[in-house]
């Protein structure tokens, strides 16, 4: 049973060596720890948007080197898809908070289809939304 949903930021912080999350995930059981399929679409995407900018054929080599090891770290971890049941908590979602962020909408409603503690950095993102639980492991 996955138990825990980093989001985005969390996954970043774990790949840069952010002491405090990977502490935490020190402490947690391996099999209790996903990520989504909406956090490896947000990765992605922001390297593609950097392939899209090089100007210069020698800016892309290291792109593309963080681009693999960026695939690599996230093929480590569980992944949990947006199944038809998150596209129904996501749409009442978005009926309740038409301001917030579409992605952050997706991977909340994956959290709470999944029944999942979604651990992120940005608390205030997420406070209020109905029974999705949080908990912030960038700080002690």
């Amino acid at each position: 049973m996955i138990r825990y949903l980093l989001d985005t930021d969390i996954v970043s912080l774990l790949q840069d060596g952010n002491p405090n999350v990977v502490s935490h995930i020190a402490s947690v059981p391996a099999e209790h720890i996903a990520t989504s399929i909406i956090t490896v679409e947000e990765q992605l995407s922001g390297w593609y948007t950097l392939l899209r900018r090089v100007r210069r054929t020698e800016q892309l080599v290291p792109i593309y080197d963080r681009m693999a090891m960026t695939v690599r770290f996230l093929s480590r971890l569980p992944l949990l898809s947006f199944t038809d049941h998150s596209a129904v908590v996501f749409d009442a979602l978005r009926q309740r908070h038409p301001r917030r962020g579409r992605m952050d909408l997706r991977i909340a409603a994956i959290a709470l289809t999944s029944q999942s503690i979604l651990v992120t950095r940005n608390l205030s993102d997420f406070e209020d939304i109905q029974d999705l639980m949080t908990e912030d492991w960038s700080i002690t």
